[in-house]
């Protein structure tokens, strides 16, 4: 074998050993799955120094802490995600240590987690929050090519002038040329199947909402958004007195809870660290 020929064959076997991995990645994302998956990303963590506006006291809690989870549901029709996070990826910076934002730090971009299950920001066709608080919406502008799920007063508020104290406009701006979908209904179909059902909530936010996914073989899940902080705030009653509306949030609850009850579906209560902590991390799933 001449020198030239071994040349020729070391920069073939190269370049299929670089490819495959983004080979491979694309393969996954261009096979939707059979039945509806959820993914849980960690997105990091908040520290709540003054729980009071919970009507909480520190001996009736767990944990002062909070968890920041972003979803990701894939369907065969197409990919929604969940609530994004508090801190932007753009946030990380080479080198440096976790990046903060107000109360929130993080440890892991949402891309590197996506990219390890095969998917990148343009996989998402469908893009939706519980809320536009600034701890959902931190990585808002990495799906402004999606289709945004929105209901009107939420949208308004987002991009009002001044903006509200409670959010990071600067981390959702791309939206505001999305294709947007506005909701009306207290319950929108995402794709049409009852899979992936989002619920009107009001009163945490004016358009706060939540998520249920019939999952296939964990059963049915309900994501809270904000509905509820802590699952102490479920157990002993207690409302935060930052609400938007307070009589809102009751009803929503009432409202939830006997859903719960007729759909035997499981709540999580996205920020509730110690639950957080036990369910399954992406790459896992559920379904």
């Amino acid at each position: 074998m001449t020198a030239r020929i071994r040349r020729m064959m070391m920069f073939i076997v190269t370049v299929v050993v670089a490819l495959t991995p983004a080979v491979m990645a694309q393969q996954r994302r261009t096979q939707p799955p059979d039945s509806v998956r959820l993914y849980v990303f960690d997105c990091g963590q908040l520290n709540i120094a003054d729980i009071s506006v919970y009507q909480l006291k520190r001996e009736e809690i767990a944990t002062n802490m909070m968890s920041v989870p972003c979803f990701l549901i894939a369907h065969p029709r197409g990919n929604l995600m969940w609530d994004v996070g508090a801190v932007p990826d753009s946030a990380f910076k080479a080198g440096g240590g976790p990046p903060t934002l107000r109360a929130g730090t993080s440890t892991k971009t949402l891309q590197s987690q996506m990219a390890e299950i095969g998917y990148a920001p343009g996989d998402i066709t469908h893009l939706a929050f519980s809320h536009f608080h600034w701890d959902h919406v931190g990585n808002a502008n990495l799906f402004a090519g999606a289709t945004w799920l929105v209901r009107q007063s939420e949208r308004d508020v987002m991009f009002s002038d001044p903006p509200s104290p409670r959010t990071e406009p600067a981390n959702f701006s791309a939206l505001k040329t999305s294709r947007t979908v506005t909701i009306s209904a207290n319950d929108h179909d995402v794709f049409g199947d009852g899979t992936v059902v989002i619920k009107a909530t009001p009163g945490h936010s004016p358009g706060h909402q939540v998520l249920f996914v019939k999952l296939a073989r964990t059963g049915p899940v309900v994501l809270s958004g904000d509905l509820y902080h802590y699952p102490e705030e479920r157990s002993l009653k207690r409302v935060p007195t930052t609400e938007f509306n307070v009589q809102q949030t009751v009803a929503s609850r009432a409202a939830l809870e006997s859903f719960l009850q007729q759909s035997k579906a499981q709540l999580w209560i996205e920020h509730d660290f110690t639950a957080n902590a036990k369910l399954r991390k992406s790459p896992a799933f559920y379904d």
